[in-house]
């Protein structure tokens, strides 16, 4: 059975397509699982892993006003997180995850609460706003736990994407190497 990293790899090697990745909370454990995968260079581009605050809006383009106004602990936050390292690494798609995995609250937030965020070439009818998608999650678990569902939940999320975007060709292909119609 592949891992979901490596299921990303594949689908972003059949695509022709390729990822960067921003990281916050899980401090280059995305890029890590990427990069685990066989084949990885074929499709990631990089991470850049904006731990502090101000390397956000540096190197990563997030509105400087948005994080003095809600931190960096924000759906909107992790938004422009993955619309910006796609953007700096010149990538199709682009990850981030944001959160606080404890011990201590950050930024008026609980221990566990966490964005990850894909942006992509999305096509019509997606349900995109504006080209990025986040999702909220509350996890529970110690520090370790909270960053590596953080890790599994960013891959799915751009799993789905991945797997919402295949052609009508490509899902015909797939089922024939997988013994279906």
């Amino acid at each position: 059975m592949n891992s979901p990293a490596a299921d990303v790899v594949r689908l972003l090697t059949v695509k022709g397509e390729t990822l960067a990745v921003a990281e916050s909370l899980t401090g280059g454990l995305v890029a890590a699982e990427i990069t685990a995968a066989p084949g990885a260079s074929k499709a990631f581009r990089g991470s850049v892993t904006a731990y502090a605050t101000d390397l956000k809006h540096r190197l990563l383009g997030v509105d400087a006003t948005l994080l003095a106004r809600n931190g960096a602990v924000d759906a909107q936050v992790a938004a422009q997180m993955a619309a910006g390292v796609r953007k700096a690494l010149g990538a199709d798609w682009g990850l981030a995850t944001t959160g606080v995995a404890g011990p201590e609250p950050q930024d008026g937030q609980p221990v566990g609460t966490v964005f990850v965020a894909v942006d992509g070439p999305f096509g019509p009818g997606s349900g995109s706003a504006g080209g990025g998608k986040v999702e909220a999650l509350r996890l529970n678990g110690d520090r370790a736990e909270i960053r590596m569902e953080s890790v599994r939940s960013v891959l799915a999320l751009l799993l789905k994407e991945l797997a919402g975007e295949h052609t009508g060709n490509e899902r015909a292909q797939d089922t024939e190497r997988n013994g279906g119609f």
